[in-house]
């Protein structure tokens, strides 16, 4: 295969101004039935406003912002929307990166897993051993991805992912007031980019994963020789005197705080800046944490039956230590898009900032690392002594008595946020994608219908629901929305929660046909540039001071963005515990599901401040309705 030519991925378009506008208005209809059956205007009365709201602004300042997207097109290098927008978009949020933002991905245990370091707290053997493993593979899969030997970039998909992926590693979000930054992707010649952060016991350390080779190359170690030099780090950390301070918790703090508090730090140390730049410029963090995080279920919180494999409390309780527990939040660096997670019990996963690449991405990073179990030459014991000098360094913080004291600030309000997010697993074992596309249905689509019905019964009404899609066939694409609620959705769920049993099987199976073709037309204009949220978005932002439409300002626009559940599906999940991302609105829910031939893993996650929301009220919904 001829690996010098590269697949050209098209550029990004700017859709159709008519077209997204009049997408937009079918996507009000399910609202304004709502809203008319529950005593509000009738629904041929508010859709006429609206539709008359639509043209006057697709014949007057939309037409005025379509040319003004189409010049900034002209004027951008990949595409009016990464280059402008949606980057911003997220750099831009002030919520703390914990939870809210960062994803998390749940490890399945290696096979060579030893059972009877469960319940062990400190450092061991196997820990080392699989975080080694899971590294080596890790920037396996990241060197073949570059040399072309995996994805090459004679495909589009290959393109797709050897951009992506080298967002992941040697760079990081660097907080700001207002807007943070991502730092520039470290050359490989920079020394620092050669190495990667160890964060054991709170204490940061600089670990070298690649060796000097020939010719100015440089050679990816052996993962014995790493467990040699994680060896020697773990116990210089472990014999340490003193704590050390949580600069980690931190990063887990709002924006703005971690932005001032970071400024503070930088300006009272060289040592400090020296060291936030190797944290930056590293190619990825690894976190060894000192126990394991275990939960007890009562035995009277869940009426659905056990997962086949793993009781839930095990299953909840791994979820927990990889999306961060009182205990190891301070062991983490929030602003690295990709860290794995070890701990004592060998149990691993990854966290990662969101805004450079989306989940599906570190997703298939992972699978890489996890799908071979460990293999190890050397033994521990052997690995002691053998990590030569240079290899390893402290990364020192200097602090003060102003950064202890937003230490203990952030320390408390990462509790806190820890604390309120009512998170967990659910594995759904009566049948999975085979089963149901065998009866002609789209195993996404099927899906997002669970979930339409789980939050209808639930809360009694409807509500704005975002899916994302991957715009990945086009260059420097990134997400779109898949709006689920629609007519068809919300006819199909309403005659599944028909209380008076009087309409058919029939009728029903003939609805739920209707909602999946629906939605799989709707996702197929999101993948495609055909969708509208991004488009929208950008004539929104084309609007200049003074200029306004009745389109924007209607509140149904904004209520047709708030996204009380807000839903992605990654892949089969054959690797994958679970997954998880928190939801953006304290009355929602974050659902991220993987669905496999013969089982559908859910992540769900809200708020115990919610107050209408339950994590396992919903997992009881989604069950119940299959």
């Amino acid at each position: 295969m001829n690996h010098n030519t590269a697949a050209v991925l098209p550029r990004l378009p700017v859709p159709d101004l008519q077209k997204t506008v009049t997408k937009y208005l079918d996507s009000l209809r399910p609202f304004l039935l709502e809203d008319a059956a529950h005593g509000g205007p009738s629904y041929e009365d508010a859709f006429a406003l609206r539709t008359k709201w639509a043209d006057d602004f697709v014949y007057g300042i939309g037409r005025v912002c379509q040319e003004r997207l189409h010049e900034l097109d002209r004027a951008s290098p990949d595409n009016w929307l990464d280059d402008n927008f949606w980057l911003k978009s997220y750099l831009q949020w002030r919520a703390p990166l914990l939870i809210n933002s960062n994803w998390w991905l749940v490890f399945n245990d290696d096979p060579l897993h030893p059972s009877e370091e469960h319940l062990v707290s400190g450092f061991t053997e196997w820990q080392l051993q699989r975080a080694a493993w899971l590294v080596h593979r890790t920037l396996e899969f990241k060197d073949k991805v570059e040399l072309q030997e995996l994805h090459p970039v004679t495909t589009r998909t290959g393109v797709w992912i050897q951009e992506s992926v080298s967002k992941m590693f040697n760079l990081a979000r660097i907080p700001q007031r207002y807007c943070d930054i991502l730092s520039q992707i470290s050359s490989p010649s920079d020394p620092l980019s050669c190495n990667i952060v160890v964060m054991v016991n709170n204490w940061f350390y600089a670990v070298r994963v690649y060796d000097p080779g020939p010719d100015n190359s440089r050679i990816l170690i052996p993962a014995e020789t790493l467990l040699a030099r994680l060896n020697v780090v773990v116990h210089d950390a472990a014999t340490r005197a003193e704590c050390a301070p949580e600069i980690g918790v931190l990063s887990a703090d709002d924006r703005d705080s971690w932005a001032s508090i970071l400024q503070h730090l930088l300006s009272i140390s060289p040592q400090n800046v020296e060291t936030h730049e190797a944290v930056v410029n590293s190619l990825m963090c690894l976190c060894l944490d000192r126990e394991n995080h275990s939960i007890v279920l009562p035995s009277s919180s869940s009426s659905l039956p056990q997962p086949s494999s793993i009781s839930q409390a095990s299953l909840d309780s791994h979820l927990h230590a990889i999306r961060s527990v009182p205990s190891n939040v301070s062991n983490r660096f929030f602003d690295k898009p990709y860290s794995i997670i070890v701990d004592p019990s060998g149990r691993a996963g990854a966290m990662g900032e969101h805004s450079p690449a989306d989940a599906l991405v570190p997703s298939i990073v992972g699978e890489y690392a996890v799908v071979q179990h460990v293999e190890m030459t050397q033994s521990f014991a052997s690995a002691e002594h053998s990590a030569t000098n240079g290899s390893w360094s402290r990364l020192e913080w200097v602090v003060d008595d102003e950064s202890l004291e937003a230490i203990r600030a952030a320390r408390a309000r990462a509790e806190a946020n820890i604390k309120n997010s009512d998170d967990s697993l659910l594995w759904f074992e009566e049948y999975g994608s085979d089963w149901i596309k065998s009866v002609g249905f789209s195993a996404d689509a099927y899906i997002q219908m669970a979930i339409q019905i789980a939050w209808y019964r639930t809360t009694g009404e409807f509500t704005a629901t975002y899916e994302t899609a991957l715009t990945r066939m086009f260059n420097k694409g990134r997400t779109e929305t898949i709006r689920t609620l629609s007519v068809e959705s919300r006819a199909f769920v309403l005659a599944m929660t028909d209380n008076d049993h009087s309409i058919s099987s029939e009728t029903k199976w003939d609805l739920l046909r209707r909602a999946v073709q629906k939605h799989t037309s709707l996702t197929r204009d999101a993948a495609t540039g055909r969708g509208i949220d991004r488009h929208l978005l950008g004539l929104r932002n084309m609007l200049r001071q003074g200029e306004r439409s009745e389109l924007f300002d209607d509140l149904l626009f904004a209520r047709s963005q708030e996204w009380r559940l807000s839903t992605s599906g990654l892949s089969a999940g054959h690797h994958f515990r679970g997954t998880g991302f928190g939801t953006v609105y304290e009355n929602g829910y974050g659902i991220n599901y993987l669905a496999a031939p013969s089982m559908v893993k859910f992540g769900i996650e809200t708020k115990f401040s919610g107050g209408n929301t339950s994590t396992e009220v919903f997992k009881d919904a989604v069950y119940s309705n299959n």
